[in-house]
């Protein structure tokens, strides 16, 4: 288990998470402890489920590694979610270019500036002119991503961007570097481009990477992406010339030849990136390449790259100058060193040994920050208070005694003093009301993706090529019964009280934007069955409580019935949002025969775990 002392890293990558354990010894050198990584897949077609799979994968980490909850955690995201800029500043002082540089970003940054974290770093200049390194991200994508990672239990103490750490983990690992140096990271859905010239350094992010290999891969044989993904994995090799391909089976050479044509826009990317380089940024010309990330285990990559560079290039070594402790799996780390650059990094940004520090904050860390930053001063104004009327009281009691007249004056003293702590306990009062508006806030913020949350659940869970959803519907009026527990909707003499109800008006088609899409419900009805209470007359009718979701599609050929049952059991063992029950499935309409028919209906109601109040609900489902 980590300890208070440890250093722990995370790298959340498109289609890779690494979770690293460092410590640090007295003389300063930093020991990698523990260590492991899993993988998550990078269609993008599947872009909705990315955050589920993101929190599964950092679980995962955290009971391999023995984290502890609550743990303090570095963690870096990668390049291609971020919006990085670098911008010449003429020579002013360092008090007004705070300044100059949110100007600035308001100009470069294609969202709106309150829409967006950013921070910003001088970087070193060969010229008179300054030059800052500028970072954004979407605020909305960083919180999310924030709360799912807050929801495994670890505490976030500071992100950083993948490329700004690779840097970091290069100028510490290879300080003998003279050459200007291009490290080319090779990530699943982007090629990060970081070039090194003394402390300098300049970024660009490339939309290539080991996706588009597997997206060509797939194209080409009419898989899926999953199916692609495991040919590169396994069999994928790039193809060098037509003498490499001549040595090859027919179809490892059809597959090299593939994965080549699908690198081909990267060189020529580089040497466009390097003129701006040189133009732009008064840069010079890599003398070496190095490269990591995981597109870089492709066998023959370096010669590749070799070829069409003309540079001579190797893998990166982040763990040159850092040490590796008897419990790692020394095989994994050999296997993997190259794509440890960021773990690296974030290790060197928490021992305060890196040049480049950019600090992305989500909305939660900044509140923590802001009540850390003030707990000292309120601490510090009451140990005042209280010394004051300590010395006050010692001093008029060693002058007048325990008489009456004494003991008169030191109660007004401190009734006057009340007056100064009555203020005091008054804006700790305000300021707490405050922290709980704004959390309120930042949970009715949260709750508007509850339903997005809900349908990436469905979708997760739910997902078959014989079966498909065509109606997703909140019901009220579900109730479970004995009657559920046989497959069937729960019934009384009721009917209007016991059949679910949509809370979708029919005319949800036709309505204006803006126009309320609520169903009008019977709540006398419904108070029957779920203990609602009937309004007053005259009194706005208390809204019942969405219980259920409805669910209509489709299944195909001769057994998808099974499929339907088969996708109902996955749901009732790993969903967070749905309360399947060994024996209710709530079967509504499932045929088992086709017929003459392409396609049978099916519809069924899955029960939610945790009822929905329509009262803070409506806004979601208009």
């Amino acid at each position: 288990m980590a300890d208070s002392k440890s250093i722990v890293a995370l790298n959340i990558g498109s289609q890779r998470l690494a979770m690293g354990v460092f410590e640090a010894s007295k003389s300063g050198r930093l020991t990698l402890q523990k260590y492991d990584s899993t993988s998550i897949l990078a269609d993008p077609a599947a872009e909705m489920a990315r955050l589920p799979q993101i929190r599964v994968a950092i679980s995962e980490l955290i009971d391999r590694l023995d984290i502890s909850k609550s743990t303090k955690l570095h963690y870096s995201i990668s390049g291609q979610s971020v919006f990085t800029r670098f911008i010449k500043l003429p020579p002013i002082e360092d008090d007004n270019i705070h300044q100059l540089v949110a100007f600035e970003a308001q100009q470069h940054v294609p969202f709106p500036i309150e829409e967006v974290i950013w921070d910003w770093q001088l970087l070193d200049s060969n010229s008179t002119d300054k030059e800052v390194a500028l970072v954004a991200i979407k605020g909305d994508s960083l919180n999310d991503l924030n709360d799912i990672v807050t929801d495994t239990g670890l505490r976030t103490i500071d992100v950083d961007a993948s490329p700004m750490a690779l840097y970091n983990a290069l100028l510490y690992n290879y300080p003998e570097l003279e050459e200007t140096t291009l490290l080319i990271d090779i990530g699943a859905k982007t090629c990060n481009l970081i070039y090194l010239e003394g402390k300098r350094m300049f970024t660009r992010s490339v939309a290539v990477g080991g996706a588009s290999i597997t997206t060509a891969i797939a194209k080409q044989y009419g898989i899926n992406f999953s199916e692609a993904e495991a040919q590169k994995c396994n069999n994928g090799l790039v193809a060098m010339n037509t003498a490499h391909t001549s040595q090859l089976s027919e179809d490892s050479a059809a597959l090299a030849t593939v994965i080549r044509n699908a690198l081909s826009k990267l060189p020529a990317e580089i040497a466009r990136t390097t003129n701006y380089f040189r133009s732009q940024h008064g840069g010079r010309a890599p003398q070496k390449i190095f490269l990591s990330g995981g597109g870089a285990n492709l066998p023959y990559i370096d010669k590749f790259f070799e070829e069409k560079l003309q540079l001579p290039v190797e893998l990166f070594n982040p763990l040159k100058q850092i040490s590796v402790g008897a419990k790692v799996n020394i095989e994994q780390v050999s296997a993997e060193a190259h794509m440890l650059g960021e773990l690296v990094g974030l290790a060197l940004r928490a021992e305060g040994k890196t040049s480049l520090t950019i600090d992305l904050v989500p909305d939660q860390v900044f509140r923590e920050r802001e009540t850390t930053r003030r707990k000292p001063w309120l601490v510090f104004a009451s140990v005042i208070l209280v010394a004051g009327w300590a010395v006050w009281s010692w001093t008029n009691m060693g002058r007048k005694g325990l008489s009456e007249v004494g003991l008169k004056k030191i109660t007004q003293e401190l009734e006057e003093r009340d007056r100064y702590a009555s203020p005091l306990n008054e804006l700790a009062k305000q300021e707490a009301q405050l922290d709980m508006i704004s959390y309120q806030l930042a949970g009715a913020q949260a709750a508007r993706t509850d339903w997005i949350d809900m349908l990436d659940d469905l979708a997760l869970h739910f997902k078959s090529d014989k079966v498909w959803l065509v109606d997703f519907d909140p019901v009220v009026g579900f109730v479970r019964t004995e009657a559920s527990a046989n497959n069937t909707v729960s019934s009384s003499d009721d009917d209007s009280a016991s059949i679910p109800q949509s809370v979708i008006s029919s005319d949800f088609a036709s309505k204006n934007n803006g126009d309320s899409a609520l169903a009008q419900i019977n709540i006398d009805a419904l108070a029957t069955n779920k203990g609602a209470r009937k309004p007053r007359a005259g009194a706005t009718p208390e809204l019942p409580e969405i219980t259920a979701i409805r669910v209509k599609g489709f299944w195909r050929d001769k057994d998808g019935y099974k499929e339907v049952d088969e996708l109902i059991d996955r749901l009732r063992s790993g969903s967070k949002y749905f309360n399947v029950m060994p024996t209710q499935q709530t079967i509504i309409e499932k045929p088992t025969d086709l017929g003459d028919a392409y396609a049978a209906r099916f519809e069924i109601i899955l029960p939610l775990k945790k009822p929905i109040s329509m009262a803070s609900g409506s806004a979601a489902v208009r």
